[in-house]
């Protein structure tokens, strides 16, 4: 199992979260984006840039996603993508995405796009705040407590 990091996007105060958890748990973690990236020196993590154009870093994660691998991205229609090829979804905000709510979440989208395409001002998302660093922080601890129980498990039968 292994991280995929949609970087582009990716408040910096996540990204020092993603950091000290891939340490903490020896996870490795792969940023990608299409603009250069600075991470810390590890054996752990590492950045993959790749060309700019309209979903190529998506693209990239999705080609390379492993099921049952990490994938943190605020981008709905990628994290659809990867909870089809068996992968897991985190927002950072702390949200998992699911089967069971990946399609609302796709509607409501597409229709915000709708709405921006006809010209309504719909806004952005509000600012990260401290709880949505918290929430993220404690769903990345929560899912690394439960691959690390699952790689226990099989190592020991």
């Amino acid at each position: 199992m292994q991280i995929w990091v949609d970087a582009d996007a990716c408040p910096g105060v996540i990204k020092e979260i993603i950091f000290r958890a891939a340490e903490r748990a020896a996870i490795t973690t792969t940023l990608v984006a299409n603009t250069l990236l600075h991470t810390p020196a590890s054996r752990h993590i590492r950045a993959l840039q790749v060309h700019h154009g309209f979903d190529v870093a998506d693209n990239e994660i999705v080609k390379r996603l492993q099921p049952g691998d990490l994938v943190i991205t605020a981008d709905i229609p990628l994290a659809s993508d990867v909870l089809a090829k068996g992968g897991h979804a985190l927002n950072p905000r702390g949200e998992i995405y699911t089967r069971d709510t990946i399609e609302a979440l796709l509607t409501m989208r597409n229709f915000m796009d709708q709405l921006r395409g006809s010209g309504v001002k719909t806004g952005g998302p509000d600012a990260l705040s401290h709880s949505d660093r918290k929430a993220f922080a404690n769903q990345l601890d929560k899912f690394l407590a439960r691959h690390r129980a699952v790689r226990d498990t099989t190592r020991t039968t």
